[in-house]
């Protein structure tokens, strides 16, 4: 279904900073990094896309996060919520929404929210029933 997914950052050494723990942690394979742009690119496995890609807004404008838009990402477990969601705190990233249950979408929901240091909303979530 998706070729990418950007997300606009404006100061792009603690963007990565913050992501590289955080994806590593979700087992997200690192693809690329161009300090000179900047911009940066990880991607799914096994196949080469969807992309998660972080960088400067090619207009060169400053970055400002959407209101209502949210990257999600895929976790093994729940465990694997848990602990994602302490490491992007521990790396500048502000609690959205604490590790757990949310029945109102699925009996086996499980999921974090935070923002990254620019303010861009993620989640984190796990559909099986541990």
């Amino acid at each position: 279904m998706f070729s990418h997914i950007m997300v606009g950052v404006s100061d792009f050494k603690r963007a990565m900073a913050f992501y590289q723990p955080v994806l590593d942690a979700l087992g997200v394979q690192f693809r690329f990094l161009e300090e000179d742009r900047p911009w940066a690119g990880w991607q799914s496995s096994p196949q080469a896309r969807p992309l998660f890609l972080i960088g400067r807004p090619h207009n060169l404008a400053p970055h400002h996060p959407g209101n209502g838009q949210m990257v999600a990402f895929l976790a093994a477990s729940r465990q694997q919520v848990d602990d994602v969601h302490a490491l992007a705190l521990a790396h500048g990233g502000t609690c959205e929404g604490p590790p757990g249950l949310r029945p109102e979408y699925h009996a086996h929901y499980y999921g974090t929210y935070f923002r990254d240091p620019d303010g861009n909303k993620l989640c984190v979530a796990c559909h099986g029933e541990g």
